[in-house]
């Protein structure tokens, strides 16, 4: 089944939305059904499963020759060369969502022979939502976004991310304490995906973190990189679980200087 990036990303925005209905829906009874994961405050909901559940089968329906990666159920069906694999986190920001707080999504991308060619987040709780497609730019509300105009790192806002793990939280926690000299200021709202968002559309300057899965960064990752921002890892890796980081060409530099000689990469 060929389709476009801009057939897909039809699919994925009609598919993420429904999903993004299903998780605000599901909030009251899904809060009462939380399991952990890698640790004790790394929470599922009731919702997250049902919500994956829901796009991988109307996905696979729909699409029978693709593939689908989710966060809780892993690979759906293993792809041939040239189909594509969606990769789904179904409320990326759970914690968000088990509190209440506005920063949870469904982040839907798609992905064809390694690359991520079309993606949407839908911010569930408020119905905000980015697209991109390869080639095609990273779209908030019929606007084109671009990301920051900030020029030094002294005057940057910047987003970033927590892992699970305490030891990792420690040695994050170091970085931050001295980075945070060096920048604006700094937040940590939650939701990966959003917060890549925000990065693209300004909102932050740029953002970085350690720790993300595929899931996490595949459609926010795309609206990023489509809004002009570099995304990339740091000493020319690629972006992935090592370090993520998100930032204007003009602020790139800076702020992966900074993360190189803090270790932001290195700890548990």
């Amino acid at each position: 089944m060929v389709s476009t990036p801009g057939e897909l990303l039809s699919v994925a925005v009609r598919v993420a939305r429904d999903a993004a209905a299903t998780a605000r829906r599901m909030r009251d009874e899904a809060i009462g059904d939380v399991e952990t994961k890698s640790t004790d405050t790394d929470v599922v909901t009731a919702a997250d499963k049902a919500v994956e559940r829901q796009v991988t089968g109307v996905l696979l329906a729909e699409r029978p020759d693709d593939g689908v990666l989710g966060e809780e159920y892993g690979d759906a069906v293993t792809v041939r060369p040239g189909a594509v694999r969606w990769i789904l986190d179904p409320i990326d920001g759970t914690v968000n969502y088990l509190y209440g707080l506005p920063q949870y999504a469904v982040s839907l991308a798609a992905e064809r022979d390694g690359e991520v060619v079309a993606g949407v987040v839908v911010n569930a709780a408020t119905g905000d939502e980015w697209t991109a497609t390869r080639g095609g730019g990273a779209w908030r509300a019929g606007r084109r976004l671009s990301g920051s105009v900030r020029t030094t790192l002294d005057q940057a806002l910047i987003g970033t991310g927590f892992g699970y793990d305490a030891r990792r939280r420690a040695h994050q926690g170091a970085v931050m304490a001295q980075l945070i000299t060096r920048v604006r200021d700094i937040r940590r709202f939650g939701a990966a995906a959003l917060d890549l968002c925000l990065a693209a559309e300004g909102s932050l300057d740029a953002y970085f973190e350690k720790g993300l899965n595929l899931w996490d960064h595949a459609a926010g990752g795309l609206i990023a990189a489509e809004a002009g921002l570099v995304v990339s890892g740091l000493a020319g890796a690629p972006a992935g679980r090592e370090m993520l980081v998100a930032a204007p060409p003009a602020l790139f530099p800076a702020l992966h200087d900074a993360l190189v000689e803090l270790d932001a990469a290195g700890g548990p």
